[in-house]
């Protein structure tokens, strides 16, 4: 938080740069404070980084009643203000960003207040963000589901920049992209796919799903498991020893005539019985 304060005119309050997703709201809130009885506050609003392709930004300030005073659609960059009493006013700065915003669009605001006291700015600005979606699907099928979007990804727009499934999470495909009607239109006819979760997640609250878990975890020595691939595939074993570092275990096939021990990797055994 900080102003640029000339004499007796002062605007304080938030500013700076936010995050937002397409068609999502960032909003700033502020007052101003002067010894005079008006003022004139004039807007600069700028968008980028390409600016001659950059998309529209909707740039809005309210009052504290929420009554909209000035907004970047109008003709006029200025506005006259009222201040009774001498007392402070506050405002709120909305900006809507783009639904068909690309990674990286940006606005930047800059708001001065000229009053016989002085003058006085404030500098907003916001950028566009991907969105990570969460996509119900039937269960048992989110490999085949994220298979199918991103083969549509492949297909004209490139707006889903990633598809993560993660290993454990049935009936769940979390999507990454930018406009979030297009995520929804390019999953509208994948017949295992059902619908998006309301609202969205961040990189933080799925980011243990982005840790590597150890292809033992889980087994312990006496368990009982099915191979489920390499030459021993359907084959019923026993755990006899497991190697944490290499993540692979030592496992007896039970229906061997002489004892053999066999050892594979932690994925490639199935727990059905857990030793008691």
């Amino acid at each position: 938080m900080s102003d640029l304060e000339i004499e007796n005119t002062r605007m304080a309050g938030e500013e700076g740069t936010k995050d937002v997703r397409a068609g999502a709201i960032a909003e700033w809130r502020f007052k101003l404070a002067s010894g005079s009885s008006s003022a004139v506050m004039k807007f600069d609003v700028s968008m980028g980084p390409d600016k001659d392709n950059a998309p529209e930004w909707n740039v809005t300030l309210y009052d504290a009643t929420g009554s909209e005073l000035w907004s970047n659609y109008r003709s006029v960059n200025e506005k006259k203000m009222d201040l009774p009493d001498n007392k402070p006013k506050e405002f709120k700065l909305e900006v809507i960003c783009p639904k068909g915003a690309r990674y990286g669009d940006e606005v930047s605001i800059k708001i001065t207040t000229v009053t016989r006291e002085g003058t006085s700015a404030l500098r907003f600005g916001a950028v566009a963000k991907q969105s990570i979606m969460v996509l119900k699907t039937q269960m048992d099928q989110e490999k085949s589901v994220a298979d199918s979007l991103m083969s549509k990804a492949q297909q004209g727009e490139k707006d889903i920049y990633a598809i993560f499934s993660p290993p454990g999470l049935r009936g769940y495909v979390f999507v990454e992209g930018m406009n979030t009607d297009r995520l929804r239109e390019k999953t509208r006819d994948i017949k295992k796919a059902r619908s998006f979760v309301g609202g969205e997640t961040d990189i933080d609250e799925i980011s243990h799903y982005l840790i590597p878990v150890s292809a033992v975890v889980g087994i312990v020595e006496g368990d009982l498991v099915e191979l489920i691939n390499g030459p021993f595939k359907g084959e019923i074993a026993r755990v006899q020893q497991i190697d944490q570092s290499k993540e692979e275990i030592t496992v007896e096939l039970i229906e061997a005539m002489v004892p053999i021990p066999v050892t594979v990797k932690g994925d490639s055994v199935r727990v059905i019985e857990k030793e008691k």
